[in-house]
């Protein structure tokens, strides 16, 4: 059993939990993910490392309550304990031998996008951070991602926070004013980094993106996180999660994504009512 070490809501929907995980802490690398079990009933439900402390033997996750299984996992308090959590899985992000990066990360995505600028600060490499919301009450990690690196540029689509527009429109700025970068990192919505790599592959920056799609078994066994990259099937979770973004079938991946959100839903307003049934 996994015992919940530290639970706090980062904003309205988003919820970080530091978990007593020692073998998988003292393994994990920027980039990889864990899959838990809320209980052994539960569905395996895969989420991407936001940090770890080998000293501790912590592993931290943040997550979005969005379906059934992440209001469940919301309503776990610190003390408590989860079936499983398994890792770490999936390739660690490539940090070595570059001088100079752009990471961009949007709302949620954020979480994945911090510890790979945490690595990339703690081995000397200048990075500039690009992170993006929807308004001020949703911003998570700004903190964080101003200590671990060279340059931070917060952006928000209603001009509550930070500067008012799109991560592309800062990431564009940036390079126009002579910024050169060895590699560009995005993790976010679909649709966010299918417009990061399209601005990239203009200016010939390599570029690298994340992806999540729905994944079951972690194993590649399942096929269910399969992507074409390249014109070649790939899956996520063995061959990724990162992949060359200029490669990634991003209208693809948007199609797929959306297949079982009435489903995700319907199981997410069951849950709640669950829940407030309980509390009465």
């Amino acid at each position: 059993m996994y015992k919940i070490i530290k639970k706090k809501e980062l904003n309205p929907t988003v919820t970080l939990m530091e978990i007593e995980a020692p073998m998988v802490a003292k393994k994990a690398e920027p980039g990889q993910f864990i899959i838990l079990r809320t209980d052994e009933d539960g569905e395996r439900m895969p989420l991407t490392i936001a940090d770890y402390n080998r000293d501790k033997g912590t592993v931290t996750i943040i997550f979005q309550v969005v379906g059934a299984t992440t209001e469940i996992l919301n309503n776990r308090m610190e003390g408590e304990c989860l079936q499983d959590f398994v890792g770490p899985l999936g390739r660690k992000t490539e940090t070595e031998g570059k001088r100079k990066v752009a990471v961009i990360g949007g709302g949620v995505g954020c979480a994945i996008a911090y510890p790979v600028v945490k690595k990339f600060h703690e081995q000397g490499t200048q990075v500039h951070a690009i992170i993006g919301f929807r308004s001020k009450e949703l911003v998570i990690l700004e903190n964080e991602f101003k200590a671990n690196s060279s340059k931070l540029v917060l952006m928000s689509d209603d001009g509550s926070c930070g500067e008012k527009g799109l991560v592309t429109d800062a990431l564009r700025k940036l390079i126009e004013s002579g910024e050169q970068y060895d590699e560009v990192i995005t993790v976010g919505p679909l649709i966010m980094m299918k417009y990061i790599c399209k601005l990239t592959k203009e200016f010939g920056i390599k570029t690298v993106a994340s992806m999540n799609p729905i994944m079951i078994d972690g194993t590649g066994m399942c096929g269910g996180c399969r992507l074409t990259v390249g014109g070649r099937t790939k899956f996520a979770c063995v061959d990724g999660p990162e992949f060359d973004g200029h490669e990634v079938d991003f209208d693809e991946a948007i199609a797929r994504s959306t297949l079982y959100k009435p489903f995700e839903r319907k199981a997410h307003e069951d849950v709640c009512t669950l829940y407030k049934t309980e509390v009465k």
